[in-house]
C-alpha cells in the first residue's frame, strides 16, 4: 500500500536511498545538498540502513571516492551541487569513460560569481557533455521516483554509464510537498541487487580501470561510450514502463502537458514547469491553444522525439535557467533548435533565459510569454537578441 506522506526533496531523495540501500556513499557537504548526506548518515548510526559513509576532504575526493568503491564492485552514490559538482569536473570525465554506472543527486546551484546558492542549471548544464546521463524533476515526488529508477538505467549491462538525478535547489530540495511513498518491499525488488559482470576486486580476474589509452585504441572507447548513452534512450523507456506498472506513475522523456491541438508551446525543465503549467491552465479557460513540454530527461538528449511533440506548433519559447554564454542563448535552447531544424520544424523559436541565481518567475509574467508567441507566430514581433524574463532595466 502506498504511503501518503509530507517532506521536502532532499528528504525525499534520502527516503529513496534508504530504500535502495546501496553499498558505499562518499560525500562533501555543500549548499544546498548537505541534508542529504545528513539524513544518509543518521539512518547508518540508527541502523536503518548498511551504507558505508565516507567523509572526505572534499568534492574531487569524494567523486573520486565514489570512483574506487565502484570499480571494486560497490552499489555507489554521492550528492553535490554548484562548486561541489565543478570541482569533481576532472574526475566526472574520468567515471563516465570508465563505465561506472554511480548515482549522484544533484540539487542544483548556480555557479559562481557573483557569488550566489540559489537555484540555477549552470552547475549539470556545465557538465552535460561529460558522459553522464541526466534526469530533473519538476516535484519532490518526480526526484523520488527518478531516483528509485537511476540505478535501474545506469547498471543495465547496454549502459554502464554514471547518472545524475537533478532537482532545482530550495525550490524542491527543501519547500516540503505532498508526497507518495511506496512500499519498501516491492521498491527493493524492483531496484534489485547490483551484481557487476566485471570489477576490481573479483577473485580470479585481472582488470584495469582508467589506464593510458594510446591513439589507436582511444577513438573506439570513446564510440563504444556514446553508444552506451545511445542505448540509454530505450532502457529509460524500458525501466519508466516497469515503474508505471508497479506505482500508476508514468514517466518518459518529457511530460506533453495539454500538447494535443497546441500552437503556442513553451519548453522547460524543473520547478519552473508548475508555474507554466498553471500559465497554461488559465490561458486555456481563455480559449488558447497553449501548452508546455516538460523536459526530464537531458542525456541522453532526445531530439527526435522533441521535435515530434513540436512539429504542429506556431511558435515555441524554449526556456533555460543556464547561460551557456555562447551569445545565441541556453544550453536547452541550442539543443531544442537543432534538433527542430534538423526535423524541418517550422514553428518560430525564442530562446528565454529565466530564473538565474534563483529570480522569481510569476504566472503572469509566463503568460505574457504565450502572447509574444502568438505575436512572433503572425509576424508581428522578432527578437534581435534572446531575452532575459524579469530583467531589471
Amino acid at each position: 500500500m502506498a504511503i501518503k506522506e509530507r517532506m521536502s526533496g532532499n528528504e525525499a531523495v534520502a527516503h529513496a536511498i534508504k530504500q535502495i540501500n546501496p553499498d558505499v556513499m562518499p560525500a562533501f557537504p555543500i549548499t544546498p545538498s548537505t541534508e542529504i548526506p545528513q539524513f544518509v548518515s543518521t539512518m547508518i548510526a540508527n541502523g536503518e540502513i548498511t551504507t558505508e559513509f565516507i567523509p572526505v576532504e572534499s568534492e574531487h575526493s569524494s567523486m573520486s571516492a565514489a570512483m574506487g568503491a565502484s570499480a571494486a564492485g560497490a552499489r555507489t552514490l554521492t550528492a553535490t551541487s554548484s562548486a561541489g559538482l565543478a570541482y569533481m569536473w576532472e574526475v566526472l570525465y574520468v567515471a563516465a569513460s570508465s563505465r561506472l554506472p554511480i548515482c549522484m543527486a544533484v540539487v542544483n546551484r548556480g555557479l559562481t560569481g557573483p557569488l550566489n546558492i540559489n537555484a540555477e542549471h549552470s552547475d549539470s548544464m556545465g557538465a552535460r557533455d561529460s558522459g553522464w546521463i541526466q534526469i530533473y524533476a519538476e516535484t519532490n515526488q518526480e526526484v523520488y521516483d527518478n531516483f528509485l529508477q537511476a540505478y535501474r538505467i545506469a547498471e543495465h549491462p547496454s549502459v554502464k554509464l554514471p547518472i545524475m538525478i537533478c532537482q532545482d535547489g530550495f525550490i524542491t530540495s527543501h519547500a516540503v510537498q505532498n508526497i507518495t511513498l511506496w512500499e519498501d518491499e516491492p521498491m527493493k525488488q524492483f531496484v534489485g541487487e547490483y551484481e557487476p559482470e566485471h570489477y576490481l576486486l573479483k577473485e580470479d580476474e585481472t582488470m584495469a580501470v582508467g589506464p593510458y589509452a594510446l591513439s589507436s585504441f582511444c577513438m573506439e572507447a570513446k564510440k563504444q561510450q556514446a553508444q552506451a548513452m545511445i542505448n540509454a534512450k530505450q532502457v529509460i523507456l524500458d525501466v519508466a514502463k516497469e515503474f508505471e506498472a508497479l506505482t500508476g506513475q508514468k514517466y518518459g522523456f518529457f511530460e506533453e502537458y495539454e500538447m494535443e491541438d497546441a500552437e503556442y508551446a513553451i519548453v522547460a525543465i524543473g520547478s519552473i514547469c508548475g508555474g507554466v503549467k498553471d500559465a497554461v491552465d488559465n490561458l486555456r479557460t481563455q480559449g488558447k491553444k497553449v501548452g508546455l513540454l516538460k523536459i526530464r530527461v537531458f542525456r541522453p538528449f532526445p531530439a527526435e522525439e522533441i521535435a515530434a511533440a513540436l512539429k504542429n506548433c506556431k511558435a515555441v519559447a524554449i526556456m533555460d535557467r543556464a547561460e551557456s554564454y555562447s551569445t545565441q542563448g541556453g544550453p536547452l535552447g541550442a539543443e531544442v533548435t537543432a534538433g527542430m531544424y534538423r526535423a524541418k520544424c517550422q514553428a518560430e523559436v525564442v530562446n528565454i533565459m529565466y530564473g538565474l541565481s534563483g529570480r522569481d518567475t510569476k504566472v503572469e509574467e509566463i503568460e505574457n510569454i504565450y502572447a509574444d508567441l502568438e505575436k512572433m507566430a503572425a509576424g508581428e514581433l522578432t527578437f534581435d537578441e534572446y531575452p532575459y524574463l524579469g530583467l531589471r532595466d
